[in-house]
């Protein structure tokens, strides 16, 4: 009886190509299209699949994926922000839109139909539209952080979240620094609208940039580092928030401490139950800040 001649081994996933390369992993004979190299020989593609599922994906000393050394959310920020004062302008279909209208000796933009419709004031000033937040419009505590009088606004604000918001998101991770530059700027229009007059309206992301300024401190403490260079430029801004006529106080100082609080639940949450120790602490702020709005809209209806 003769013996059949020995067959050669043919990839796995194409049964056309001999081969006589297999799997470290598995055994599997694999061509050269579906060699994968690893530490020592070759894999296949679904075990390194299986291996890449296995490995636990590195996070920062926050809890945060890695990803956000790319800064994806800041620019994401910043092109919001940009977005909404050309539709600004768009709006006004007027120059002083961009530059031209009272504030910082005249080089701030006016006031358009778009920030009329998404600012921050209690009940409508004169020209505005007839709703304000008392009125039921709450939406505006969220737009007014993406809208600016002017570029002159703008450009200040998104510089200071180019800086700030780089390292910020570095160290927490896309996820958690989009909720601090949000529950920050919800912070500072909160206060605007608990502290400020009842027509005033108040727009700009400079609520949330304050809150940025506190989180950078207490995350680059929380790391050890030294953070003697960011104090005097908190204190410049302090000092512009109470010298310059037209400065929402409360916005600027409401965003400092919603914003400091927030960092605060993100850099001290134990290792142990880290995400659901910073979920619950946002949330709770949240309901907090949802607390003051309603006691201001039943203040101003009364």
């Amino acid at each position: 009886m003769s013996e059949s001649p020995p067959t050669t081994p043919v990839c796995y996933r194409h049964p056309g190509r001999e081969t006589y390369v297999r799997c470290t992993r598995c055994d599997r004979p694999i061509c050269p299209d579906c060699m994968r190299e690893a530490s020592v020989g070759h894999q296949c593609p679904e075990c390194v699949d299986q291996g890449r599922r296995s490995v636990r994906p590195a996070r920062t000393a926050f809890g945060g994926g890695t990803a956000g050394r790319h800064g994806y959310v800041t620019k994401a920020l910043i092109a919001v922000n940009v977005l909404f004062l050309l539709l600004s302008i768009a709006s006004a279909r007027s120059g002083n839109a961009a530059v031209g209208g009272s504030g910082f000796g005249g080089l701030m933009g006016e006031s358009t139909p778009l920030t009329r419709w998404g600012a921050v004031y209690g009940l409508a000033p004169p020209g505005f539209l007839p709703d304000g937040i008392a009125d039921g419009d709450y939406y505006r505590l969220v737009t007014a952080m993406f809208l600016h009088y002017g570029v002159l606004h703008l450009l200040l604000n998104m510089w200071a979240l180019w800086v700030l918001g780089r390292s910020l998101e570095a160290n927490l991770g896309r996820v958690r620094f989009a909720a601090l530059y949000l529950i920050a700027g919800l912070g500072g229009n909160v206060a605007a609208y608990l502290f400020s007059a009842q027509n005033a309206a108040t727009v700009g992301a400079s609520t949330a940039v304050f809150g940025l300024f506190a989180a950078l401190i207490i995350i680059e403490r929380r790391l050890g580092r030294d953070i003697s260079r960011i104090i005097p430029i908190l204190v410049i801004n302090l000092v512009f928030t109470l010298a310059v006529p037209g400065i929402s106080i409360p916005g600027h100082l409401g965003g400092l401490v919603v914003g400091g609080l927030m960092a605060l639940v993100l850099a001290y949450a134990p290792r142990g139950r880290r995400t659901l120790v910073q979920a619950a602490g946002g949330a709770i702020i949240l309901l907090v800040l949802l607390a003051l709005v309603l006691f201001r809209t039943a203040q101003l209806l009364t």
